[in-house]
């Protein structure tokens, strides 16, 4: 059975996102252009592709026993002389950094979770591989970085080789921070997941043909300044419709709509438009 070498973490939004990652470019930071900035709440685990259901099914459960949460990171640090890292310490106010260590615990049980050799610290690398003397340097250098972060979702990413010897790490599913939208109950339960990506199982649906050993997320065609928006419908678990499109600067547009052919005429199709038109119209501007 194939695996699939998967990790958990929280992306940096922007501007920070950029604001770290030209850190990253100053300290030779060797893994800049195969992962993005990023705190990390699960290493990297494989996984068997028939496993993939329940990893998201575990990340879409994590997300939503939380809400959204701010953190500040920095100033830099490292785990010297365990390891030669250099890195953004990570803290919050208020409950954030418990309810970050809540959303670490929630991801971090099978098939995602991995014995560890150091217990979970939170923080963004900068370099993880750096000669002491420039760990000090920099330390020094940058103790004035301190920014703040808000998140309000998780990435489940994939390390994937791209038609070259380098394998880089891609975000394939995100779930975000909100109560799950439970449509029809008392009856057959239709459960709704707003989402920036679509997630290997509705591309399953979508296509007619489960991943192999890459599954690969498609590119959206969100114009400069808007956001992705796509909402999954599942029953029992089982995706039977997908609506996917874009949102922003006071516009949206639904691209594609795809509903089981066994199950049409339940209002399945009614559900996904109403949710895209509300997610959609509340997306912010994007930054990029």
């Amino acid at each position: 059975m194939p695996r699939l070498r998967l990790g958990v973490a929280l992306l940096l939004p922007e501007p920070v996102a950029a604001q770290v990652d030209g850190l990253r470019l100053a300290c030779d930071d060797g893994a800049l252009e195969r992962v993005p900035p990023h705190l990390t709440l699960v290493p990297p685990v494989n996984v068997r592709v028939d496993e993939l259901p329940e990893a998201l099914r575990v990340l879409r459960a994590a997300a939503a026993s939380v809400r959204p949460f701010t953190l500040r990171l920095g100033p830099p640090s490292t785990f010297l002389p365990d390891t030669p890292t250099l890195h953004l310490a990570v803290g919050g106010r208020g409950e954030a950094t418990s309810v970050l260590r809540r959303l670490r615990d929630g991801v971090f049980r099978p098939p995602l979770e991995r014995p560890l050799t150091f217990g979970f610290v939170p923080h963004v690398t900068l370099s993880d591989d750096m000669a002491p003397e420039r760990i000090t340097a920099s330390i020094t250098a940058l103790s004035g970085f301190v920014v703040e972060a808000g998140f309000d979702r998780i990435h489940l990413l994939q390390e994937q080789r791209h038609g070259d010897a380098h394998r880089r790490w891609v975000p394939i599913a995100d779930a975000a921070f909100a109560s799950p939208i439970v449509v029809g109950r008392g009856g057959v339960e239709l459960d709704l997941a707003v989402t920036r990506l679509v997630d290997p199982e509705a591309v399953a649906f979508e296509t007619g043909s489960w991943p192999d050993d890459e599954p690969q997320v498609p590119r959206s065609d969100a114009p400069p300044g808007c956001e992705q928006v796509v909402v999954t419908a599942r029953r029992r678990s089982v995706v039977v419709g997908v609506a996917r499109g874009w949102g922003g600067s006071g516009r949206s547009e639904l691209r594609s709509l795809l509903v089981d052919p066994g199950q049409r005429g339940e209002g399945i199709a009614r559900q996904l438009v109403s949710a895209f038109v509300h997610a959609a119209a509340g997306v912010e501007p994007s930054a990029g």
